[in-house]
């Protein structure tokens, strides 16, 4: 995996588009007539209102962009490579109908299922699906009881370009089953299953190019590319600037809410149908760029909940770390807060909160914190609940939530923790990774009855903590606060805040950092 700073990205793009056009399968003469047709890409969108203070992303920004993009690339087509319809803080209030609309708006073409497009039930997301003015598609998500695409959405769709064919379709996280709440009605099959089913079918249908919306892991991706013959991934849910090559086939990712835009230019022969060649680049969202008009009613509908977001609640002296990559990796100033949270809430030994239910992807600066800043913190509405459980059964939670920290993987079952200090090593097998582990200073005795501070998500099986289901409640979820209520009232309980890491998770491996991902695995 790549994951480059500007100037260095376009090095390692020419790199990698220097291979894509020199392949067999795309031809080597530039044909005297060619159509250019341009795909914009973006992912990870939660919210259309601008992020990082109004510096960056916004969905109105985005609008403009396209259209004055279509003035010069008339055969452009925009692109959503999964998650929108949650999480974000309204999102709480509107169950993802705000993202629809500002989609409308924006002339999305297509967009893929993403996990969190199912954390408010499949019916919701159906109910999201019929306002939608764009298509959604999820080769791979099925509906059991009729066993066809969930929603009957369309297995791939076919777009034709002055004589050229293009096909699409899309493909979504198998985890999604245990990640999100898509119901027992609904499965999620194997991409590169349903993508070497998919491909010959597009394929004869006379589409001279493939392309892949997926919301995977890099490493699915990959695998999709190497499986099935696509042409191009334009792939999500990493949260990062990613770009790399399997097969034949380009990976590319944006980070998320919009940030940037990737513009994708496929040069494609009118009489051969080859690609003869390629454009990518990144052009980032900031308020230096104009906004489309439409968007004023859209905010106007809004306005009374984005007002009440604007709300003061606390202060905090320090940077709040709640950046994706970081918290689903390591201990993290934010992390440590939530999890004493509810631990205090409840007068428990212990707390374990995933750290992926820390939302925000950002650093919140010192300063005023307003009711925006804690429900971007923790946007899901899950209740903090207490129980009791062994302490075996404690050390499994704990190696079950270290076991897919390898260093390309930040899983959102990485454990933030309270009342407790472990130490792991990533490069050790699953399963035997925690190395040491100490609960209120003494060692983790495996006999001993513990009381653990949750999330009825986590507590309930949530990202994969099945052992959590043997606990005996002591505080249900019916009686459990909403984890953003008791994070407020941690917050707004003294003058200001302060947290600091106190060394609590140590990893004793040190990552490389992403690599070059053009090498199979």
């Amino acid at each position: 995996m790549i994951s480059v700073r500007p100037v260095q990205r376009r090095v390692a793009v020419a790199l990698v588009f220097a291979l894509f056009t020199l392949l067999p399968a795309f031809g080597q003469q530039e044909p005297a007539c060619t159509v250019r047709i341009t795909l914009l890409q973006v992912n990870d969108v939660y919210q259309f209102t601008p992020v990082e203070g109004g510096k960056r992303g916004g969905l109105a920004r985005v609008s403009a962009l396209r259209k004055k993009i279509m003035a010069d690339s008339p055969h452009t087509l925009f692109l959503l490579a999964g998650d929108t319809i949650s999480p974000s803080v309204e999102s709480i209030t509107y169950k993802g109908r705000q993202m629809i609309d500002a989609w409308n708006l924006s002339g999305l073409d297509f967009a893929t299922f993403g996990n969190h497009e199912f954390d408010f039930g499949p019916e919701v997301l159906r109910e999201r699906i019929g306002e939608s003015k764009f298509k959604w598609l999820g080769a791979n998500v099925v509906d059991k009881t009729s066993g066809q695409t969930f929603a009957n959405t369309s297995e791939f769709i076919i777009r034709e370009f002055e004589g050229v064919k293009i096909g699409f379709f899309g493909l979504t996280l198998p985890e999604t089953k245990v990640t999100s709440r898509p119901g027992d009605d609904v499965d999620i099959l194997d991409p590169c299953t349903t993508a070497t089913r998919i491909v010959p079918q597009i394929r004869a249908r006379g589409a001279q190019v493939v392309i892949a919306l997926t919301h995977l892991s890099m490493q699915e991706d990959k695998q999709l590319a190497r499986c099935s013959g696509v042409d191009l991934i334009l792939g999500g849910h990493e949260h990062s600037l990613l770009e790399s090559m399997a097969g034949h086939a380009p990976i590319l990712k944006m980070t998320a809410d919009a940030r940037e835009m990737g513009r994708i230019d496929l040069n494609i022969s009118k009489t051969t149908g080859q690609v003869q060649s390629i454009d990518w680049k990144v052009i980032e969202i900031t308020d230096e760029l104009p906004s489309d008009t439409q968007f004023v009613a859209l905010e106007r509908k809004y306005g009374s909940l984005l007002n009440e977001l604007a709300r003061r609640v606390g202060h905090t002296n320090v940077e709040l770390e709640a950046r994706s990559g970081v918290g689903r990796t390591r201990e993290t100033n934010t992390g440590d807060f939530v999890a004493d949270a509810f631990r205090n809430a409840t007068l428990s030994d212990v707390a374990i909160m995933n750290g992926g239910s820390i939302r925000a992807d950002d650093v919140l600066k010192p300063g005023d914190l307003t009711r925006r800043d804690v429900l971007s913190l923790l946007p899901f509405k899950n209740r903090v609940i207490k129980m009791e459980l062994s302490g075996a059964t404690l050390r499994a939670a704990l190696e079950h939530g270290v076991a897919r920290s390898a260093e390309d993987a930040e899983p959102g079952r990485f454990p933030q923790v309270s009342g407790m200090r472990y130490v792991f090593d990533a490069t050790r097998k699953p399963g035997s990774r925690i190395t040491s582990l100490t609960v209120n200073g003494r060692p983790l005795d495996d006999r001993k009855t513990y009381t653990l501070a949750t999330t009825d998500y986590v507590a309930g099986g949530g990202d994969g903590y099945e052992m959590l289901k043997s606990g005996r409640l002591l505080i249900a979820p019916a009686q459990g606060q909403f984890d953003s209520d008791v994070l407020q009232k941690a917050i707004s309980s003294v003058r200001a805040i302060a947290p600091k890491t106190d060394g609590r998770i140590t990893r004793l491996d040190k990552p490389a950092g992403k690599k070059n991902d053009c090498a199979e695995r």
